[in-house]
């Protein structure tokens, strides 16, 4: 969907210059380099595009739901590790790019999802992804968010990236987690507290075509990855009007799990060791989330997470 408006955004800009607007594209540069750090700086939601009527549908189709099983208080930072990334990243944009969702469950935090900082390049795409409330995933971003002195602030980052979305396929439980653990030395360096995040169903929207690793396609694929910093997962679902084949996702339910919080203390010079330990805390308390959960939402008894 993001690709699909992004692609748009950019012909648009492309017919400015061709046609007899090329001095409305000119304007818009120069906005675009002096505007160019803002991504980074906290972004400029709109609270009038994060309440349109059409993200009421968007969630209703699915639907998508958001559970609260703790309280967040808003006097800290939160880093919430939101988990699998699947295709379309439903669950998080659903949650927390538009509201009431987040803010009626958990009020006085402002939800930031970060994301690859290629998207704030697009034209016009920058300023529409900018108002639902998404941010760049550098640390630089990172930092400015989990910097707020008076707390009130949740950072929401997808752990596995686009790494994982090649994974993203009915029925798989597969999480890229095992090396990531830059998010870890952020919520140490600020003293955030981490959240995890399961979100049930986000890997049941999509089929995609078989790419186990080390396949020519899987190969290609993360050469790709590597080149342009975005993933190209070959998927299908339903189409408008039939549902044997189509870029229409699945109406499968979606329930986004926000899990109870690991307190951090502030550390601005952590150690590789205190980084382990953090890290293997928060796999245990993610572990214990989606046991928890999982028969709430159609996962099999035998069944539990993979971490790779």
């Amino acid at each position: 969907f993001l690709s699909l408006v992004a692609e748009f955004c950019c012909g648009f800009f492309v017919i400015l210059i061709l046609g007899n607007f090329w001095f409305l594209a000119v304007l818009y540069l120069l906005w675009l380099y002096l505007d160019w750090g803002t991504p980074c700086a906290g972004g400029r939601r709109s609270q009038w595009v994060r309440s349109w009527t059409v993200w009421k549908y968007f969630r209703e189709y699915f639907p998508i739901h958001l559970i609260k099983t703790s309280e967040l208080n808003p006097n800290h930072n939160y880093l919430l590790g939101f988990h699998p990334h699947g295709v379309l990243v439903a669950g998080a944009f659903g949650n927390f790019c538009t509201d009431p969702p987040f803010k009626n469950l958990f009020p006085g935090l402002t939800p930031y999802l970060h994301i690859m900082p290629i998207w704030f390049g697009c034209p016009f795409f920058r300023e529409y992804i900018m108002s639902a409330g998404m941010v760049s995933a550098s640390k630089e971003s990172v930092s400015y968010v989990l910097n707020n002195k008076g707390g009130g602030h949740a950072s929401v980052i997808v752990i596995g990236g686009a790494e994982e979305s090649l994974n993203a396929r009915p029925g798989n439980l597969t999480l890229n987690i095992l090396k990531r653990k830059g998010f870890i030395k952020m919520a140490l360096k600020h003293g955030a507290h981490l959240v995890p995040v399961f979100s049930f169903g986000e890997n049941e929207l999509f089929k995609q075509v078989a790419n186990p690793k080390g396949s020519w396609l899987r190969n290609v694929q993360e050469k790709l990855q590597k080149i342009m910093g975005f993933a190209l997962p070959l998927f299908h679902a339903r189409g408008v009007f039939q549902y044997s084949f189509g870029l229409i996702p699945y109406r499968q339910p979606i329930h986004t799990v926000v899990g109870s919080p690991i307190p951090v203390k502030q550390n601005l010079n952590p150690t590789t060791e205190e980084i382990d330990q953090l890290h293997a805390l928060y796999l245990q308390k993610l572990k214990k989330l989606f046991e928890e959960h999982k028969s709430n939402y159609g996962i099999p008894a035998h069944k539990s997470l993979i971490f790779e």
